[in-house]
Formats: structure tokens, C-alpha cells, sequence
């Protein structure tokens, strides 16, 4: 039995199917990603998402989708689902649907009076290749396939439209044909295990409806082209393999190619293995390099996002050197960005301090490939960087605090804009986890000095801690009982926001256990959810608990109540400070919510954002590598103590 687990007779249900997504990687850029009814809602979606060189990496769909029709007694049933103009669908095959399996493929199963046919899909391991396995279950007479892809050959921001530039030709290859639709993108193979017919019929199909671009105020129409169709008989039991594909495949080999993918990847009976797959699927590795990809569809590599989500994903993995790998590769770029290039770059003024926080991660959960005294040369030179200030954007008061005013440009992860540049959360000055970070990162260095016997650097920089950690508590404390969130010139922000639990969570802070004690307090009471931690407090006036409207909108409620599962990983450190094992009890139960979670938004995984208010239903992005990383950590926590 399956751990995810769906309502079968739901599945024809619109409302219940049709926003349940679903996504798969090649862990090499590449993915698939569709709705488990198999249509596509979003423009980012497809059978064949591929990143493409001469693009910048850019991600492009190939294959939007390959609908499948069975054919019997010269009646055609059409399996397929695709939404128009109008949210007319046609095919209508929501309603054969029979079952829906996440594990250990994806796998759509319809029933048509008699016929059962199972259609499996998975993506072939850093290559450019999806695999489609039709089999048919059951049958009582005679029964041939066809199979229809249809073409997108377009970058996932934008949509394409029927158009003269299109070529139509194809050629033959082993059990099947190849396109090339446009000059300067690659050809597409698409391929059988075995001989199957081919009827060229192009044809465009016109006004295909993306639902989600236009619940999110996008453009959400195109037309997509259909170059014919495969039709093949196919027996009772028998399994015929498809291969779309930037490449030739040996067709010889697809059937035992999906066996041997479908063998090597991580089981996923139960909740712990679906996150674990979940952050696999973040790593991307090409052109001799690794890294991490924030998350799915849109996101791309942040050093904030992966710097605070690397351990935490690390740590049940088996194979920790590939997560190892990819903090070791981006130590460059954070030297390249914030030191030799720190006047041109340095907006986000917290991004090099979340390098101290993820060594001080590494060294708990994967201690074996985590050396700090290798990098103390970097970490000198970044505290060096702070101390020393960026002029115009960021500087050290005279009371040892981090200072920064970027006029319309973010200075943290609260960094929402609008189109026409506004900044929603500001927080221009000494914001309270940037200098708690500021904090943690001098007294981590020094920790790392001593084993270093650098008793000259010790010797200057303990002094410095002592003074910021004296001026933070003079800053931020307030006789409330809490932090405030930022400090500007004579104003004091008083909004109940998380970045204190930040605050109380890091391995060094300022903070004795009284004052995380009330820190906890205030964020059990105004900010926890079962989906993680809110943005603002509801008691706040300008609190937003629904993320919805157009771009703008949305942007103004992201940080503004929104919660988010990523600062859980804090929550878990300051319960279990303060708690100890009395606080274990709490977090299971934390962690037990989000079982149910993974049947919904994204199958598997965990959103990049929840609304405030109750049901706290899932936006943003369908997986988020530091959300994902923040379960996994507290899973591991309450499995360690």
C-alpha cells in the first residue's frame, strides 16, 4: 500500500484533483510536473521541462503532455484532460479515472468499461528524458493505443501561439519520429520499445487554459502544437515504453532503462522518504557543477535559501557529499559577491552571515564533511567586510550593530516588491536577526580562532562580541517581553514578526533562557500554525492572513502574515532550549499536521507559503528546498533526543 493515499472516487472531482501538483526531477535541471488528473494548470507545466545552454540554463518545455486514447470495437475513449477558453475541457478523461499512485512512479490508472489501462511516468536520472510505460491491465477484446503528444518548445515564463515560423516536418528514427519545430532549439525523439504506426496530422491546438497563471493575474492562454499521432495494438498485460527525449535512444533498451530507474530511486512509504525524495530533487548537478535550487517551478539558486536549508536536507540523507559539494562550490560566489564585488552587490546585507549559521547546521547534522577551521580565512575577511561597512548601503554604528538603508531595495528575506518597485517590509536599520546573526558569526569564528590558536584575532574580536552582544540586548529588548524587529534613528518597530525567534534559535545568541522563554511564548500564542510560523502577528493592523489577487496584491501579503514552514527549524531549537524533553511532545505534534500535507498543493512535498489564517492553505511554489530542509531537521531532532 501506497503511504500517500487518494480518495479514488474523488479523483474525477475537479475541485479535489485538479490542484494537487506534482513534480519530478533529473537532478540535472530537467523535470516533469503536472496535476495528478494529468492536466496541466500552470505554464510552467510539462512532460519534458528541460534547461537549455544556449539559453543561460533557461528552462524551456518541450513536451507539454502525450494523451492517450484507447481505442475498441471502433470507439475511441479519450483518457486525456486539457482545459479551454471558457474552462471548457476536452478530452473529458478526468472521468475514467480510476486511481492515482505517487510512488514509486507517477501513475494515472483509467477504467473504460472493461479496459484498464495504467499510464507511468518518470524521468531518466541527469539526463533530458522522460519515460512513459502504458499497460494494459485488463481487456476483453481487442485494443490499440493511440498516443498524441503535444509540442510547447517555449521558455516556462512565457506562452506560445500558432505561428508561420513552425516546422512541420519530422523524420524517422528506431520506432519513431523526431522534431525539430524551431531553429536554435534542440530536436525532440520520441520513441517506442517497439514498431508503432505514425499518422503526421499538424494541427494547432488553439486557447489552452493555464487556471493557476490565471488565478495569479498572468497571461494564461496559448495554442501548442500537435505534429499527429502513434497508434500501436496492445495486449492484455502487456507494457509498452515510451521515451521523449533531446537524444536517440536504443530502443531495444527502454523497457529495462525504466525498470533500472524506477530500482534506483528512494522508496516513498512514508512521510520521512517522500521528504527525503523531496530533497533529492533540490540538487542539480551540470557542467561539472552542483547546486541547489530554491525550489519548483521558478525558483533558482539563492545562497540565503541554501545556506539555511543544507543540513537540514542533509541530514537523514545517506550520501551527505553531494550537499557537502554544493556548500563547498558556493563559497566562491559568496566571496565574488559580498567581498570582491561588495559595493555593486551587497543588497541583501544578511546573506553572508547565513554562511555562519550553516556551519555551525553542517557541524551538527553532518560533522563528517564540515572542516570551519579550512574556511577561517573567509570567515576573517566577512566579518572584516561588516565591520568595515559597504558606504551608502551599510555600516557599523558606534555601538558595534549592523546598520543598513538601500533605499527601495530589500534588506533581508522579507524582500517583497511590487511591480512598480515599492517595498513592502522595508525594515530599514538594525534589524534583529541580522545582528543576531551578526552575533552568531563573530562568536562562531571565534570558536573556530581558539583551535586555531589565533590568539591575536581572538583577542580582537571578543571585545567587539561583548559590545555587540551587550548593545543588542539594549536595542531590541523592550519592556513588553519580546524583541523589536528593527530599530531606525528614534523609531522602534514593535510588530510581533519571527526574525526573533531567529534571534533565539542560533547557536550563539545574546539572549539568556528568561528572555527565549518570552520570545517563545509570543510566537506559540500570535505566530505558530500548523503550517509553520506567520510573518505578523494577527493582532497587527496591517496583518494579511490570504495570499490572492493579482502580483501586486499577493506581494503585499507575503510578509505581512503569510506563514512559512522554513522558521520551524528556529522553533524546534528554542522549544527544545527552553523545554528540553518536555518540549518533544509539541513537536511531534508539529510534525504529525503535516502529514495531510502531502496530498495536498504539492504532492510529496512542501510549499514555498501558507495564508495566515485557518485552513492555511498552500501558495506559492509547490516544493521549497529550506521548508523541506526545516521538517526534516526538527523529524531528526525529536528522533535524536
Amino acid at each position: 500500500m501506497n503511504y500517500i493515499q487518494f480518495d479514488n472516487s474523488k479523483l474525477p472531482n475537479l475541485e479535489y484533483s485538479l490542484f494537487k501538483e506534482i513534480v519530478r526531477t533529473n537532478r540535472a535541471g530537467a523535470y516533469m510536473s503536472t496535476s495528478i488528473l494529468g492536466c496541466n494548470t500552470r505554464k510552467y507545466h510539462g512532460l519534458l521541462v528541460c534547461p537549455l545552454e544556449q539559453f543561460g540554463g533557461e528552462n524551456f518545455v518541450m513536451l507539454s503532455s502525450m494523451q492517450c486514447s484507447v481505442i475498441q470495437n471502433e470507439k475511441i475513449f479519450n483518457l486525456g484532460i486539457q482545459q479551454y477558453k471558457g474552462d471548457y475541457l476536452e478530452p473529458k478523461g478526468h472521468k475514467y479515472m480510476c486511481d492515482y499512485s505517487a510512488a514509486p512512479t507517477t501513475k494515472l490508472t483509467h477504467r473504460v468499461g472493461g479496459v484498464v489501462l495504467s499510464q507511468e511516468f518518470i524521468l531518466a536520472g541527469h539526463e533530458d528524458q522522460v519515460l512513459i510505460k502504458y499497460t494494459l491491465e485488463d481487456a476483453h477484446s481487442a485494443t490499440t493505443l493511440r498516443v498524441k503528444p503535444f509540442l510547447a518548445f517555449r521558455s516556462i515564463h512565457q506562452l506560445t501561439h500558432e505561428n508561420m515560423q513552425i516546422n512541420t516536418h519530422y523524420a524517422e528514427v528506431q520506432n519513431g519520429v523526431k522534431f525539430h519545430p524551431y531553429n536554435g532549439l534542440p530536436e525532440l525523439f520520441i520513441q517506442a520499445n517497439k514498431k508503432v504506426d505514425y499518422i503526421a496530422m499538424p494541427d494547432w491546438y488553439r486557447d489552452v487554459q493555464y487556471i493557476k497563471e490565471r488565478y495569479r493575474g498572468y497571461d494564461y492562454m496559448e495554442d501548442l502544437y500537435v505534429p499527429g499521432y502513434f497508434e500501436f495494438p496492445i495486449k492484455k498485460g502487456e507494457s509498452v515504453v515510451f521515451s521523449a527525449a533531446l537524444f536517440e535512444s536504443a530502443t531495444s533498451t527502454l523497457k529495462s532503462k525504466f525498470t533500472k530507474e524506477v530500482k534506483s530511486r528512494t522508496p516513498k512509504d512514508s512521510m520521512l522518504h517522500f521528504l527525503m525524495n523531496a530533497g533529492q530533487q533540490f540538487v542539480e548537478r551540470k557542467n561539472n557543477t552542483v547546486m541547489l535550487k530554491a525550489g519548483y517551478h521558478w525558483k533558482k539558486p539563492q545562497l540565503r535559501d541554501m545556506f539555511i536549508a543544507l543540513a537540514g536536507l542533509a541530514a537523514y540523507q545517506e550520501d551527505q557529499k553531494v550537499y557537502a559539494e554544493i556548500f563547498e562550490e558556493s563559497l566562491a560566489n559568496l566571496r565574488r559577491l559580498y567581498i570582491d564585488e561588495a559595493a555593486m552587490n551587497n543588497t541583501s546585507i544578511d546573506v553572508p552571515l547565513w554562511f555562519f549559521y550553516c556551519i555551525n547546521e553542517m557541524e551538527r547534522f553532518m560533522p563528517k564533511h564540515i572542516d570551519a577551521k579550512k574556511h577561517f580565512a573567509l570567515m576573517s575577511d566577512l566579518l572584516d567586510h561588516y565591520w568595515n561597512g559597504v558606504p551608502g548601503k551599510m555600516h557599523r554604528q558606534d555601538n558595534g550593530l549592523i546598520y543598513a538603508r538601500n533605499e527601495g531595495e530589500p534588506q533581508t528575506w522579507m524582500n517583497a516588491k511590487t511591480s512598480w518597485g515599492m517595498l513592502v517590509t522595508p525594515r530599514y536599520g538594525c534589524a534583529v536577526e541580522v545582528n543576531a546573526l551578526w552575533y552568531n558569526a563573530i562568536a562562531t569564528t571565534i570558536e573556530v580562532a581558539k583551535k586555531l590558536n589565533k590568539k591575536s584575532f581572538v583577542e580582537t574580536w571578543q571585545p567587539r562580541l561583548d559590545q555587540i552582544g551587550s548593545s543588542f540586548l539594549q536595542t531590541f529588548c523592550n519592556s513588553v517581553g519580546y524583541l523589536f524587529d528593527y530599530v531606525d534613528v528614534n523609531y522602534s518597530s514593535l510588530s510581533v514578526r519571527p526574525n526573533m525567534l531567529i534571534a533565539a534559535g542560533l547557536k550563539f545568541s545574546p539572549l539568556n533562557k528568561e528572555q527565549k522563554k518570552q520570545i517563545l511564548d509570543y510566537s506559540t500564542r500570535e505566530l505558530l500554525t500548523p503550517r509553520g510560523l506567520r510573518s505578523l502577528s494577527p493582532n497587527d493592523p496591517k496583518y494579511k492572513g490570504a495570499i490572492e489577487g493579482d502580483e501586486n496584491e499577493r506581494a503585499q501579503c507575503l510578509h505581512q502574515g503569510a506563514a512559512y514552514p522554513w522558521l520551524l527549524s528556529f522553533y524546534a531549537d528554542v522549544m527544545i532550549d527552553i523545554h528540553h524533553n518536555s518540549g518533544i511532545s509539541q513537536l511531534r505534534r508539529i510534525i504529525d499536521a503535516w502529514e495531510s500535507e502531502l496530498q495536498e498543493h504539492g504532492i510529496g512535498t512542501i510549499s514555498e507559503r501558507y495564508n495566515g489564517n485557518p485552513p492555511h492553505q498552500a501558495k506559492g511554489a509547490i516544493s521549497m528546498a529550506w521548508n523541506v530542509a526545516a521538517v526534516l531537521k526538527v523529524m531528526k531532532l525529536i528522533e535524536t533526543k
